[in-house]
């Protein structure tokens, strides 16, 4: 493999991943906004705080439960670069 196609593989791994590690936290968000938006529809509380704090706490405890998941992802694609990287010929 030359370094211009390796570059590229990683290149395409690294945005991949970055998306798979993104995605527990922005999920999360998400579902919880849609729910405070909702319930703010409903009870016709217009507090803007209200939405803060619990996207906070949700986005926090996405993170820790997720967290051993993200870190094994992490780890696995920093040794395949790295490892890939030193068997790659120098010419």
């Amino acid at each position: 493999m030359n370094v211009a196609a390796y570059v590229a593989q990683m290149t395409n791994e690294a945005i991949l991943l970055t998306i798979l590690i993104s995605a527990p936290s922005i999920v999360a968000s998400l579902v919880i906004g849609l729910a405070v938006a909702l319930f703010s529809a409903v009870t016709q509380i217009q507090e803007q705080t209200l939405s803060f704090a619990p996207k906070m706490v949700f986005v926090y405890v996405a993170m820790a439960v997720s967290g051993s998941w993200i870190g094994g992802l992490m780890i696995r694609f920093a040794t395949k670069c790295l490892s890939e990287f030193a068997n790659m010929p120098l010419g």
